[in-house]
């Protein structure tokens, strides 16, 4: 079992902004959710590589690694959350999916940024 050595918060420099490294347990939403707006005013959908992040900026495109499994997803952050303790994000129904993470629910992750090319 992969321990909770949590990274959470951290993040390093880089030239030209910062990227964000942070393992974490994932969890997903779906059905409940859908077609509902999302806190960047779109609307959510399931269907969609997308996810919820109580503090990356909104449109940050993020590498989720389901540390279980070694698969990997880019999703785009378009919501706040996850609000259940513990967890740092929450992913779409079709990134939970990818990553081979429905059954469980929740995986250990990791997510990685890069800054934005200007």
């Amino acid at each position: 079992m992969i321990g909770a050595v949590a990274l959470s918060g951290c993040s390093e420099e880089k030239p030209g902004g910062s990227s964000h490294k942070e393992v974490g347990k994932a969890s997903w939403y779906g059905p409940g959710f859908d077609g509902r707006q999302t806190a960047s005013g779109e609307r959510f959908d399931q269907n969609d590589m997308t996810a919820a992040h109580p503090t990356l900026p909104m449109g940050t495109k993020a590498k989720v690694t389901n540390l279980e499994n070694g698969k990997r997803v880019e999703v785009t952050i378009n919501d706040r959350g996850p609000f259940a303790k513990g967890r740092v994000i929450d992913l779409s129904h079709e990134a939970a999916g990818k990553l081979e993470m429905e059954k469980d629910g929740t995986v250990q992750v990791k997510i990685e940024t890069t800054p934005a090319k200007k």
